[in-house]
């Protein structure tokens, strides 16, 4: 619900009015968070967090492409770094605090919302200035094309795909977190995963680039990301001890890297000026439900069958993103050729 309300006051208000407002209610939750977090009152809190983190994502990937207006994925994998910079050092961080007393996570956690409120409120208003210059373009000629449908089905389209994938990439923060403390694991060599996930997603940032160099098609990222994230679950259903499953975290970090930000792009591309926002709400609450249905589903797999099952599930669910990013914009490829086709008789006559 907040994604799809941040986008959509990202294309109707102000960006940093909205992003502001969005922080503020997240930050005001893990205070409360920090002195009261029983079972009733967290159920409650992670729900307001969870809203106010939401108003804010959907900003923060549209103001991306609008500061970066050459296009392409420089700017979303920019975000999509800082993002997993964080969950490495946040992993890092909370692994060890964790270990010392689960009271201290509450208090460390709203620090840092305070921190990021402080950052929004003093560095991010001049975002609204490039967001009032794309608005004004988002009305001349672009109506037919935004009144086109086109378009926002080829957005679903490649969306379900993204679902499909955030079902999978989510067991790693559940079913699979549980089944590494089952087989004794312990929970600081778990956090270390995704310390693991975050820094080689920051490490690797030149070999992505020397890769994206020379196949600079989103399409290409997906699908030989997928490729590479089917063999990070193929290794994770053998694993046994830390090392195979950190084994499988690097294959898999190897993966989302060129998955992740492939797809913000492509709804990038897909919008029309002045629904970037609304599309990028789009893209970021279908991330939301596969958080949300993934681990839920995988639960039920795991209890009522085994790890087994699961994992073989999830391989072959994993085809199905490259039957959907092979079809997506098909329609609107057709009629952008038709439209052309028609513009190039207009002027021949």
């Amino acid at each position: 619900v907040g994604n799809l309300l941040g986008g959509a006051l990202f294309d109707k208000y102000s960006a940093y009015k909205t992003i502001l407002a969005g922080t503020f209610i997240a930050m005001s939750a893990a205070i409360v968070l920090a002195f009261n977090h029983g079972i009733v009152a967290y159920s409650i809190l992670l729900i307001i967090i969870g809203f106010g983190n939401g108003i804010t994502w959907p900003i923060m990937f549209a103001m991306a492409g609008s500061l970066w207006p050459e296009g392409g994925r420089r700017a979303y994998n920019a975000v999509y770094v800082a993002q997993n910079l964080g969950v490495a050092i946040g992993a890092s961080m909370g692994g060890y605090i964790a270990s010392l007393s689960f009271d201290y996570i509450f208090a460390a956690n709203a620090a840092v919302f305070v921190i990021f409120f402080l950052i929004v409120l003093l560095t991010f208003k001049d975002m609204d200035k490039a967001q009032d210059l794309q608005m004004v373009t988002s009305v001349v000629g672009q109506r037919a094309k935004i009144q086109n449908k086109s378009a926002f089905k080829a957005l679903l389209i490649l969306c379900s795909g993204f679902l499909l994938i955030w079902c999978a990439y989510s067991q790693w923060g559940s079913t699979i977190a549980s089944h590494t403390q089952t087989i004794g694991i312990p929970l600081e060599q778990y956090s270390s995963l995704w310390a693991i996930n975050g820094f080689l997603i920051f490490l690797a940032q030149p070999l992505l680039k020397w890769f994206t160099d020379r196949v600079a098609s989103p399409k290409q990222h997906i699908y030989i990301g997928m490729v590479i994230l089917m063999i990070s679950f193929a290794i994770g259903m053998f694993a046994e001890n830390f090392t195979m499953f950190a084994a499988s975290m690097v294959i898999l970090t190897l993966g989302e890297i060129l998955v992740w930000p492939a797809i913000p792009t492509l709804a990038n591309e897909l919008a029309p000026r002045g629904r970037v926002g609304f599309y990028q709400g789009i893209v970021n609450s279908i991330a939301s439900v596969g958080r949300m249905i993934g681990p839920v589903l995988g639960g039920f797999i795991v209890d009522f069958y085994n790890m087994d099952l699961l994992f073989i599930i999830l391989l072959i669910i994993l085809v199905i993103p490259f039957i959907t990013t092979k079809v997506y914009d098909r329609q609107v490829v057709k009629e952008k050729q038709i439209h052309m086709e028609k513009e190039h008789t207009y002027d021949r006559t």
